[in-house]
């Protein structure tokens, strides 16, 4: 069984703030996760001056300012995300990083990261996924605010452009923070998979950790999950995310899910063998029985422990004689 893929995104709850960056990294390798990703861009290349904050973005931060204000004060620089991926490879955790345009792209490729990792967002933009299918990097791409048709016109921009669709996974996800329980739609992740013939994730949103749990047991091959070091803390996307505490929760319970998913052969365990003998029940005399009398409905009961005649043959003992005497609760003979 291959070994599920966690992302902690901890996006842009650096707040702009390399030293907090590193705390990050820290905390989604005490929690083990696989990887922890951040998300790169120039603000002006990203965002016009005149593009206004989500709905959510607003209430997250409290203030109404244009989309290009917040991010400018949440954005690193391309010198701190080389500073990044060089303290993620001495701390051990893989790095990954979200491109948000086409020269972040052109930088990220210089770290040869094992995906690339399109956002929502860049679905629709073609010259973006060019750009990424060119490099030939493997690809994770989130799937929120997508109908199937936008979905598979991506796949074939991306498959047009040199990178096979073996190379390619696909992540069910909600675009909403924190995303609301009925607009969640896991079994969307199975459309996915049976559609497009990739693998397949869930990025998720909601508040807690149980919808990337029930995404593990339904398959997911992916799971990505905000994550910051403290939900209060101003910004648009720390309070739909996860602290340290729940990260490191969320991650155990995966790889709990991963192994009690097991195979798909039904036998007896390891483990469980044990308790054959101490669980089942064998053919015991209800009462005293001497010698020579017969086994009847009567003088005969089924009671534990599982090491004598099984009653799976109690026809065939009922009727017989006994050829000893027998105590009663003790165990029948023939």
């Amino acid at each position: 069984m291959n070994k599920v893929i966690i992302i902690a995104e901890a996006g842009v709850n650096h707040n702009g703030s390399l030293e907090m960056a590193k705390q990050l990294v820290d905390a989604a390798k005490e929690a083990g996760a696989d990887y922890v990703k951040f998300q790169t861009g120039i603000p002006r290349l990203l965002t016009s001056k005149f593009a206004v904050m989500a709905d959510y973005q607003k209430k997250n931060i409290g203030s109404e300012q244009s989309q290009l204000e917040m991010i400018e004060k949440i954005s690193l620089t391309f010198d701190d995300f080389s500073l990044l991926k060089r303290y993620c490879d001495e701390t051990g955790v893989k790095f990954l990083s979200t491109p948000f345009d086409l020269p972040s792209v052109d930088f990220l490729s210089e770290f040869e990261m094992d995906y690339f990792k399109i956002p929502s967002g860049e679905i629709t933009n073609l010259p973006y996924l060019r750009k990424i299918a060119k490099l030939g990097t493997p690809v994770i791409m989130s799937t929120g605010m997508c109908e199937l048709k936008e979905i598979e016109e991506a796949l074939r921009v991306l498959t047009d452009n040199g990178l096979p669709l073996d190379s390619i996974s696909l992540l069910h996800c909600n675009t909403e923070y924190p995303t609301p329980m009925h607009d969640v739609n896991l079994r969307a992740m199975e459309t996915l998979k049976e559609r497009f013939c990739v693998k397949t994730g869930y990025s998720d949103h909601t508040e807690g950790i149980e919808v990337p749990i029930a995404a593990v047991a339904m398959g997911a091959d992916i799971i990505e999950k905000h994550f910051t070091l403290d939900k209060t803390l101003p910004g648009p996307d720390h309070i739909a995310s996860l602290e340290p505490h729940e990260l490191n929760a969320m991650v155990k319970a995966i790889r709990n899910i991963e192994m009690a998913l097991g195979s798909d052969k039904k036998s007896v365990t390891a483990s469980e063998r044990k308790n054959i003998l101490i669980a089942r029940k064998s053919i015991i005399a209800a009462k005293d029985i001497k010698a020579g009398e017969l086994f009847t409905e009567e003088n005969l009961t089924v009671k534990r422990p599982g090491n004598g005649i099984s009653p799976m043959k109690w026809d065939e003992v009922i009727g017989q004689r006994a050829k000893k005497d027998f105590l009663e609760d003790q165990l029948i003979e023939i």
